[in-house]
């Protein structure tokens, strides 16, 4: 994909500027959905299967996920690239100033909440770990549970709380 100019920003946007986009990274990363079908129905915003189908060729084509061959029968897995993986501190970002400026439920506030809490340091853990999970790369010792698994129990706890 050639950007329209040399400006880094404006290239950014070209890939990742529009709001189903950022969503399906989002997906991708913190609900660790890998397949079509999955991110179709975990999305609480409802995206068409029509523009997911187009985001997800975009962000293969961008460098941003892999498609992994699908045998006859199978469903293709979709993986982050390392380029999908820098896209966290920028989705971080985003959460922060939603965070600070947009309403929102606690209970879909609560991740970000705790990753604003940790720091940047938990970003940089959170990043390893979805190098393992999508480049398999060598995993890291967690003197107790994986970033992943400390945000999902945030949301779980703050689910059971609301029930």
């Amino acid at each position: 994909m050639e950007p329209r100019s040399g400006c880094p920003i404006s290239a950014a946007v070209e890939v990742l500027g529009d709001r189903w986009t950022l969503l399906v990274l989002r997906d991708v990363i913190f609900g660790d959905r890998r397949y079509f079908r999955a991110l179709l129905t975990g999305s609480v915003e409802g995206i068409a299967s029509n523009i997911l189908a187009d985001r997800l060729v975009r962000l293969v084509e961008a460098g941003i996920l892999t498609r992994g061959t699908a045998a006859r029968g199978q469903r293709a897995r979709y993986s982050l690239t390392e380029a999908g993986i820098r896209t966290l501190p920028v989705l971080y970002a985003l959460g922060n100033w939603g965070l600070d400026w947009r309403p929102g439920t606690e209970e879909l506030q609560i991740r970000q909440r705790m990753m604003r809490d940790a720091g940047p340091a938990f970003i940089e853990e959170l990043m390893d770990e979805l190098r393992v999970r999508h480049l398999d790369a060598p995993p890291k010792p967690y003197d107790g549970p994986g970033p992943l698994e400390r945000l999902n129990a945030a949301y779980a706890a703050e689910q059971e709380r609301r029930d």
